[in-house]
């Protein structure tokens, strides 16, 4: 019996053949950073693109964003046609351009136009980050003066999401006058009346969070949003001491005044359209 047992042949699992292996499509699933479960990206979509698990905020494109506020065929886009030039004669500038027009189905940064919430008309517009990083350049500062010259002649509120690394450097002072220009053009807007919503999404940061950004009638974030001027590890290097944990997020803001609210993805239409409503006619905010 022992001999029969030590006799057997050995069963070995088959490697199955490159053929037979099932492949995953690309870009079929999306891992969250913050969970690190993995989700189907229709899954993640369908949820606004947070995570049905933790509730991380992921990124959206500038499309999407104005899919998941605007009335169905209500949105009219603005200024479409304005092309980025080269006016310093940055090397290689215009080939990255031309590449993240490919990647994004852009022609810049930021998308702007005026569309209905719940039948609300508004001024709008939205930053995209994939497209240099949502840098501020010379075209996305006119357009989105243009935007806030357009709902001043319009008598319509102005609503901005931003999404930025800054200034963009291939621009180099041109790119930081778009501070001054979009702040003039948000003052002039506000004098006359105007109704301004900013909300800040991952990440706002450099001369946008130092411009128009933080100057809304109303200023809110997203959850977990870095918004900051500065790098943290020059502040830290600057003064010599740690920041907490959660320093230049958008909950850290909120503590210290920065912010009115932090708003959950699921909850912006609501609250935006609540405050339409609110202040319909241009009225500002008391």
């Amino acid at each position: 019996m022992l001999k029969d047992f030590f006799s057997k042949k050995k069963k070995y699992a088959s490697i199955p053949r490159e053929e037979a292996k099932q492949e995953i499509p690309e870009g079929l699933m999306q891992k969250c950073p913050n969970c690190h479960k993995i989700f189907y990206r229709k899954e993640l979509k369908k949820n606004l693109n947070v995570c049905p698990n933790c509730s991380f905020h992921h990124q959206m494109t500038a499309r999407e964003r104005i899919d998941s506020l605007f009335d169905e065929h209500t949105f009219e886009e603005w200024d479409q046609n304005i092309i980025t030039e080269n006016p310093l004669g940055f090397p290689d500038y215009l080939e990255k351009v031309e590449k993240d027009r490919e990647k994004t189905g852009l022609n810049e940064a930021v998308v702007t136009g005026k569309g209905k919430m719940q039948g609300f008309e508004t001024a709008f517009a939205v930053m995209d980050s994939r497209f240099r990083m949502g840098s501020m350049g010379s075209v996305v500062g006119e357009k989105i003066a243009r935007a806030i010259e357009k709902a001043k002649e319009q008598k319509i509120p102005f609503i901005i999401f931003t999404a930025s690394g800054g200034a963009r450097m291939q621009e180099g002072v041109l790119s930081l006058m778009q501070m001054t220009k979009t702040s003039i053009a948000i003052k002039r807007f506000s004098e006359a009346g105007g109704l301004m919503i900013s909300v800040m999404t991952h990440p706002t940061t450099g001369g946008v969070s130092a411009s128009f950004a933080s100057i809304g009638d109303y200023n809110f974030a997203e959850p977990g949003a870095l918004i900051g001027f500065a790098g943290r590890r020059i502040i830290e290097q600057t003064i010599r001491e740690e920041l907490p944990e959660d320093f230049q997020t958008a909950e850290f803001l909120l503590k210290h005044g920065h912010l009115d609210q932090v708003i959950e993805r699921q909850d912006m239409k609501e609250v935006l359209t609540t405050l339409l409503d609110i202040h319909e006619g241009g009225a500002q905010p008391s």
